[in-house]
């Protein structure tokens, strides 16, 4: 996973969002697309697998500032 940079969260309303979750398809996916509804994301992220530990992980980068799809 890179490193979070200062320029992700060099504002108020910039968060970095790492994911953990049992299942890719019905978890993962399902809660990228709905961040992407409240609040403007980078959107749905490639999801990685860590041999040996169970589970997926995602990191999405999210602006809280500004509207998602949804609004």
């Amino acid at each position: 996973m890179e490193k979070i940079d200062e320029q992700h969260v060099s504002q108020p309303g910039l968060v970095v969002l790492d994911i953990t979750a049992a299942d890719e398809e019905v978890t993962v996916h399902a809660v990228m697309a709905g961040l992407g509804e409240w609040w403007a994301t980078s959107g749905v992220a490639p999801v990685r697998r860590e041999p040996g530990v169970p589970g997926v992980k995602a990191r999405i980068y999210a602006d809280i500032r500004r509207l998602g799809t949804m609004m």
